[in-house]
């Protein structure tokens, strides 16, 4: 597929990604406790699994069955706020140094899969944007060029998430308080993002 065409979607994807969402909220949390490869990896992991259900027609199905896209909406909101209320329950805790467990790396890179994996309005994005990048003309099967897209937007996801993840690390410097403080923001941010996606299901 032509090099322009990728090139424009990532100009558009980056801007995508940059708007704070979901994803945000999780990865500047998953920083705070030092779980930045976890973090990242485990977004890049969600949009991987899209990537391939977009490809394979199936986020269209998704996308234009209202069941299902109520179904995926509702279960991502109600993950989403569970994940929010934890965070707030038990905030990053600083006081105590160390590199994290095996078992909580993993834990976060599920959580990191799930929360980008159900997110509806990526989702949406995968099958309502790249479309728009595809060409009947080009040498390559719309599926694959749906694939390179996908990638593209995973790629991207993942260095954006594993700086911004980072940073918040960053935080650490600034004392417990700080970082509890904006731990705290974070499982806050993602109970607002979830309850805002169930009222725009059933509201709109």
């Amino acid at each position: 597929m032509p090099l322009h065409a990728v090139l424009a979607f990532w100009a558009v994807a980056a801007v995508l990604i940059a708007i704070p969402g979901p994803d945000w909220a999780f990865a500047i949390n998953a920083g705070l406790r030092r779980h930045i490869a976890a973090a990242a990896g485990g977004i890049v992991l969600g949009y991987l699994a899209m990537t391939l259900v977009a490809a394979a027609g199936l986020g269209l199905l998704i996308a234009t069955t209202p069941t299902a896209l109520a179904v995926l909406t509702v279960a991502g909101a109600l993950y989403l706020v569970w994940l929010g209320s934890a965070t707030l329950s038990h905030p990053a805790d600083i006081t105590r140094p160390g590199a994290p467990s095996t078992s909580t790396d993993r834990r976060t890179l599920l959580q990191g899969a799930t929360v980008s994996g159900l997110n509806p309005k990526a989702l949406l994005i995968f099958v309502a944007l790249l479309p728009q990048f595809t060409s009947t003309h080009a040498p390559w099967p719309i599926p694959v060029q749906l694939a390179v897209l996908g990638l593209v937007f995973t790629l991207t996801c993942g260095a954006f998430y594993l700086v911004l993840s980072a940073a918040a690390t960053q935080l650490l410097h600034a004392g417990p308080a700080a970082a509890r403080t904006v731990s705290r923001i974070s499982g806050a941010s993602m109970i607002l993002l979830g309850t805002a996606l169930i009222l725009e299901r059933f509201i709109t």
